[in-house]
């Protein structure tokens, strides 16, 4: 698969799934808190599974534990900065007045897009390792961006924004996974040592997403309830069909 084609599916992935968020947002309102809560717990379970069923496996399959160990602090570390200088998703914030809420979009619109970008790496690092691993993580990404989609729509819709121009902020926004799938293909392609440090970048942004925002955002949303836990298993579960199945 050519890098231009890894590129135009990273994109789909990243507008497509904010995007979704956009559009659920302007046709149905925000989900209950106990729906949200399950399919939080859900991505992030399926993000735990290919983690550890395919990302480091393939990342040590390719080449050494200290590359792979290197890459993926990397991972971590970068998504810790983004997430101390523009943290992006946070749900049971509130906030209330139009002006308030739209500026709350925009930060959350201007967040989402930058932790797009190495969510994109994730993709491009994914198929050139093989193009199974790709595609499973471009269908889990996408998943993922549809909540943070719904976060920064919320806001902009309850600011007076109308809903066309919320729907295309949304896709907008996931603009920079094709572009993070662009740098991420042409990396990893160039020696076996990059494209393992790539997969453990992979592994170590896609854990800090799921232990620092789904899977504690599932929790808060379930209020007392077990939704998020079970989303999380069934996430688990579908994750490893998906990589049986792929």
């Amino acid at each position: 698969m050519s890098v231009l084609q890894i590129a135009l599916i990273g994109l789909a992935a990243g507008i497509l799934g904010t995007g979704a968020g956009g559009v659920i947002t302007a046709l149905i309102g925000r989900p209950s808190r106990q729906a949200l809560a399950f399919y939080l717990g859900f991505a992030g379970g399926i993000m735990l599974a290919v983690v550890f069923a395919e990302l480091i496996p393939e990342a040590l399959e390719e080449g050494s534990l200290f590359l792979a160990m290197v890459g993926l602090i990397l991972g971590v570390g970068l998504l810790i900065l983004l997430d101390n200088y523009f943290p992006h998703i946070h749900h049971g914030g509130s906030q209330e007045g139009a002006a308030k809420l739209t500026r709350m979009g925009y930060l959350l619109a201007f967040g989402i897009a930058l932790h797009n970008f190495p969510e994109g790496i994730a993709i491009g690092a994914g198929f050139s390792s093989n193009e199974s691993l790709g595609v499973t993580l471009a269908i889990i990404l996408a998943l993922h961006n549809i909540p943070e989609g719904i976060a920064m729509a919320v806001p902009l819709w309850a600011g007076g924004m109308g809903t066309s121009k919320v729907v295309l902020a949304t896709f907008i926004a996931g603009v920079p996974v094709g572009l993070g799938a662009l740098l991420g293909a042409l990396i990893s392609d160039i020696s076996p040592a990059f494209l393992t440090i790539s997969l453990g970048f992979a592994a170590g942004a896609m854990l800090y997403i799921s232990f620092d925002e789904l899977l504690p955002e599932a929790h808060l949303h379930s209020e007392g309830s077990h939704h998020g836990i079970y989303g999380g298993v069934v996430g688990v579960l579908i994750g490893y069909i998906m990589i049986g199945l792929f």
